[in-house]
């Protein structure tokens, strides 16, 4: 009966977008909300319990915690894997570990993503809003543009946000 209930979880998963090299922050809390659920997402944080290095004398908990560790270690790295485009898929399908693969790819986006933030400041900063085009639309554009900060984790005094939309108006 627990089977069922942890595929029909994972299944409702199925209409996450994949991961395709943008966006890398938003995909990893979707991706950690997903491993949670499934109960896997303790892989990415803990190391594979040691071998006992030939003592036959090993209890069979510790044979037990190490299988275990294993099964669930290719479920997480299995859902990770399946989160991505066909294209990135291609290229660490053969990382042996969910935790390594997880720092593989924190250490190749994250700093992609500072230069994802640099953009969405200038993009903010330098944004005019013209004639000819509906305020609110404009407005809306400015707000999607305010929420990404927000996903990537950067704030704004309300003060300079409401003082920068002002100056952005028309002039008309």
């Amino acid at each position: 009966m627990v089977f069922v209930t942890l595929k029909d979880t994972s299944s409702d998963f199925h209409c996450l977008e994949h991961f395709d090299g943008g966006d890398f922050v938003r995909w990893q809390r979707k991706m950690h909300f997903l491993l949670v659920t499934v109960k896997v997402y303790y892989m990415i944080m803990n190391p594979r319990p040691p071998e006992s290095g030939g003592n036959e004398e090993e209890s069979v908990a510790k044979t037990r915690e190490r299988l275990r560790w294993d099964q669930d270690d290719e479920i997480c790295r299995g859902h990770i894997l399946n989160g991505m485009s066909n294209t990135l898929f291609d290229a660490y399908h053969t990382v042996k570990t969910a935790k390594e693969l997880w720092n593989q790819l924190e250490h190749c986006y994250i700093t992609e993503d500072a230069t994802s933030k640099r953009f969405i400041v200038s993009k903010f900063f330098s944004y005019k809003m013209v004639d000819g085009w509906s305020v609110m639309e404009q407005f809306n554009e400015i707000k999607t543009i305010l929420d990404r900060y927000s996903q990537h984790k950067l704030t704004l005094d309300e003060f300079i946000v409401v003082t920068s939309i002002i100056d952005k108006l028309p002039p008309s």
